[in-house]
Order: C-alpha cells, then structure tokens, then sequence
C-alpha cells in the first residue's frame, strides 16, 4: 500500500459497543502520536466507515477525557461485512462483496495499517481483509468474553459488575414478594457473562448455553426453597441457554446484519414454565442493552489501555495479522487467522462451575 513520510494508521470500533472503547482508542491514538509519530486516521462507524468511505484525522485533542466515558467516540455498526455487505433495494435484502472499494478507500487514504478493534465477528472481518493485502493489528473487544485465544476480552468486567448489581436488586423485590426472578443477560452463544454474575450475586439457579436445562429439574430447585422456607428464587439464565432437546430461543431475525439471529426470550419461556409447573409467582426480567453501557470499571479503563498499548507496538514493530491477547495473565498476541469464526465457550470443568455447584447452586441438569 501507498506510504507517506509519516505512517498513516487507519483506527476502527466494530461490532456491538461495550465499555472500554474509548480507552483504547485513546491510547492508540496518543500512542501512536507520541511514540511513533504516526498520522491517525479515525474511521467512522467500524466496517461501514471503510465501505462508505468515512474518515478523518485525529488529533490527542480528539482523544483527551474520554478514558472514562461509555461507547465510542467514533461510532460502530454490528451489520456492515465487506466480504457479504447487505444493501436495501426495493424492499428485499441483496447482499455484496465490496471489499474492492474497501481497499480503494484504503488506498486513496495513503493508511499504511489499521488497527480493528472487536469481538468474533469483526476478527473474521480482519481475517478476511488480511488476506486481500492489508496489514492489520486487532485488539479483542465483546461483554460476551467469547472471543477465542484469550482470558479476557475489555467491556467484559463492566457488564459483570452491572449484571451482578441488577440481580442484587432483585434479590430484595423477589424476597418481599416470594417470587421466582429469572433474570436474562447477555452472551450469545457462550455463558461466561451469565455464570460470573450470577456466582458474584449468589443466585439459586444458573443456566448458561452449554449446558442444557431441564425445566422439571428448574422447577424441583425453585419448590424445594420454597418448601424449606426460602420462599424467592433468583435465577440467572444467559440469553443463549437452552432446555434439554430443544432449541435456543430466538427473539428476531435481522436479515441486514452477518449474524441474523438475534436470540431473546428464555427468561419469558423458565418463568412461565416453572408457574405453571409448580404454582409459584414467577416474573421475568430482561437486562438487554443496559449491560453494554456506561462507565468502564477501573479493571476495563487498565485493561483496555494496556491491549492497546501493546497493538500499537506490534504495528510499529511490523508484527501484522495478529491479535492481543490475553494469556496466562500475561499481554501476548496470535495470529489473527488462527482464532476467526471461533467461539470461546465455558468449559464443563471450569473451577466457577464447580464452585457454584459446591454451594447447592443449580444448573439445571441435576
């Protein structure tokens, strides 16, 4: 690609939001001004910026104050895909290779590099990217923590803490009115959001995509509280859990988006089962969108400008095609092509599984 005196570093927010963004995009582009001397170019909205060709120069200006503040200042999509961009006409979804105009943005942009920060679906982006010439630097982001090849994703932390406090609040409503509370967080496909916020709220039942619930089963935990006394159950069940034999719930499809599904619901499906099955007041609360927002914990605000400290050093050091990571407690990095198009999901012998069960907390499976 075409080079100016100075390295033009293109910077992008992709995919869902999360806290944390900020943070990094602050320490790349003041890392990259002070250390490198690099010329940092913000592309707008993730993905769409390169499609659409939105761009422009940031300053350390830009960038000041904002390590504290939720969301990213340069906006983000969860739908553009260069490689299967979906574009509206006459009512019906066409879908499109447009990564040609992706590289002549590029291109006409003089970037000599791009750092991509994200979670699974924009890593797979990169993937693909990388292999039509770009040299490219990720930096892991989801809540979901389900990104393969590290420990911990940024934004992760916040959304535990603000899902362990939502079902701390439960916790009272549930009591004063001895009912049963299934609290649905996010997550996807992967249970680690789920299983840490409810092990930190210490609720009853835990139900996390792998594995499988038993409504019946569900149903004797929140009967045998009640019959012991304990006359509330708090259950927190991740959006992607699914019962014994049957399907994930899917609230929508978007059929704009790389990743249609949109999953929804299995908090409505367990409290109507277990009223039904058991006769206990039962009410379901959906947490949704308020896990991604606000300030990042002080864990995140450290975590987020550590990853991207390094990123900006892997680029400067010519080390492209690889992502940040997390390993053993340490800041490393792997290729990039080695983890897209995987999931990272809890594993059946995790020491919080085992930690729960060892204090009577149900998964619904026994």
């Amino acid at each position: 690609m075409a080079s100016t005196q100075r390295r033009r570093v293109g910077l992008m927010t992709a995919g869902g939001d999360c806290p944390g963004l900020n943070a990094v995009i602050r320490a790349v582009v003041k890392s990259g001004i002070y250390q490198h001397d690099f010329e940092m170019i913000g592309i707008e909205d993730g993905f769409l910026g390169l499609i659409q060709n939105r761009m422009h120069v940031m300053s350390t200006d830009e960038v000041s104050n904002i390590l504290t503040v939720g969301g990213t200042i340069l906006g983000s999509s969860n739908k553009a895909d260069p490689e299967n961009h979906a574009v509206l006409e006459n009512g019906r979804w066409v879908r499109r290779d447009v990564t040609e105009d992706v590289l002549a943005h590029c291109r006409q942009w003089n970037l000599d590099a791009l750092i991509v920060i994200g979670g699974d679906g924009t890593m797979c982006g990169a993937n693909h990217l990388i292999g039509r010439g770009l040299k490219i630097v990720g930096v892991p982001k989801t809540i979901d923590n389900d990104l393969e090849g590290t420990e911990v994703t940024f934004g992760h932390d916040t959304a535990v803490t603000i899902a362990t406090e939502a079902l701390d609040r439960v916790h009272t409503t549930a009591s004063s009115h001895h009912r049963v509370m299934v609290v649905e967080i996010m997550g996807r496909y992967a249970g680690w959001l789920a299983l840490r916020a409810g092990l930190a709220s210490g609720s009853d039942v835990i139900l996390i995509p792998e594995i499988p619930f038993d409504l019946d089963v569900v149903a004797r935990m929140c009967q045998k509280r009640s019959t012991r006394g304990k006359r509330f159950t708090i259950i927190a069940a991740g959006e992607g859990a699914a019962p014994r034999g049957g399907d994930m719930v899917v609230d929508h499809r978007d059929e704009g988006s790389p990743d249609p599904i949109r999953l929804g619901g299995v908090a409505k499906l367990v409290a109507g089962e277990i009223e039904k099955r058991t006769g206990l007041e039962s009410r379901s609360i959906v947490l949704g969108h308020v896990q991604r927002g606000g300030t990042p914990s002080p864990y995140d605000r450290i975590l987020a400008t550590t990853l991207a400290h390094h990123a900006v050093d892997l680029l400067a050091a010519g080390r492209f095609g690889e992502l940040v990571v997390v390993r053993d407690g340490k800041i490393s990095s792997l290729p990039i092509a080695s983890i897209a198009g995987k999931v990272r999901k809890v594993p059946l012998d995790d020491p919080m599984i085992r930690a729960a069960r060892g204090v009577d907390t149900c998964f619904g499976d026994t």
